[in-house]
């Protein structure tokens, strides 16, 4: 495609952009009505402490799944761009041209990086636990877990980053993780209700084991948002580190 064609496109696509969503923009107004009844409805129906939760997998928890679904289309999506061709092989995780050799880490990062690694991961099973208690859940506290893989990385080598959280566990916690939502959701329907509908017990508001099916929907977020991170955390670095030569 030729210089002029690009930027006539791009032109056209962001004028269209532009038009959409500063009508959509525009026509935004406040919903009271919405708080007030999610603040009436969280506690005493749900018994959920946390609102953001209540709304994200319980009151609009279909469209968060929707939302789960997005994130792991995107990482197949560079999943696939970025995989290995059949002409490729892997070579030795350093980069040819010279002067690019990656030094290793000081003592310093190695012992502040191995510390973090415990306190991140009891953060981030605390952040998904704790998500229809506090604000928190499966999103946030997905991201916290998969901050540790990033610090082992940096504390050591690619190879160790590889033994400590392969690539085929990843793919599996991920898609668990996704499909652990929908069959979630599906439960309710077996049970003759409709889907997504909290089908366990309650509990009492304040406690970790509150909120019903929504502390299970949490684990199955936190599971897919942190297998995910991760994966795309193993596929950037074997593209930028590890050699890859014609066969």
């Amino acid at each position: 495609m030729k210089p002029a064609a690009r930027l006539t496109l791009f032109g056209v696509a962001a004028v269209t952009f532009a038009v959409i969503v500063g009508s959509a923009v525009a026509d935004i107004r406040p919903n009271d009505w919405y708080a007030d009844f999610v603040n009436r409805v969280t506690v005493p129906e749900r018994q959920i402490t946390d609102a953001v939760t209540a709304v994200n997998f319980d009151i609009r928890g279909f469209d968060t799944l929707g939302e789960e679904f997005i994130m792991f289309a995107s990482v197949l999506g560079v999943a696939l761009l970025l995989r290995r061709h059949r002409d490729e092989r892997d070579g030795p995780p350093r980069d040819r041209a010279q002067g690019r050799d990656i030094p290793p880490p000081s003592d310093a990062v190695r012992i502040l990086t191995v510390a973090l690694v415990g306190p991140v991961v009891l953060f981030g099973i605390y952040v998904v636990a704790h998500g229809q208690v506090t604000p928190g859940g499966g999103f946030q506290g997905g991201v916290v877990l998969a901050t540790a893989p990033l610090l082992i990385y940096l504390a050591g080598e690619y190879q160790s980053l590889c033994r400590l959280a392969p690539r085929w566990l990843m793919e599996s916690a991920e898609a668990l993780g996704a499909g652990g939502y929908a069959i979630v959701g599906a439960i309710g329907m077996l049970r003759a209700e409709r889907f997504l509908e909290n089908w366990m017990p309650l509990g009492r508001a304040g406690d970790v084991f509150s909120g019903g099916s929504v502390a299970l929907i949490d684990w199955t977020v936190g599971l897919e948002v942190a297998g995910g991170f991760i994966l795309l955390l193993l596929i950037f670095l074997e593209e930028t580190l590890v050699r890859r030569d014609p066969a």
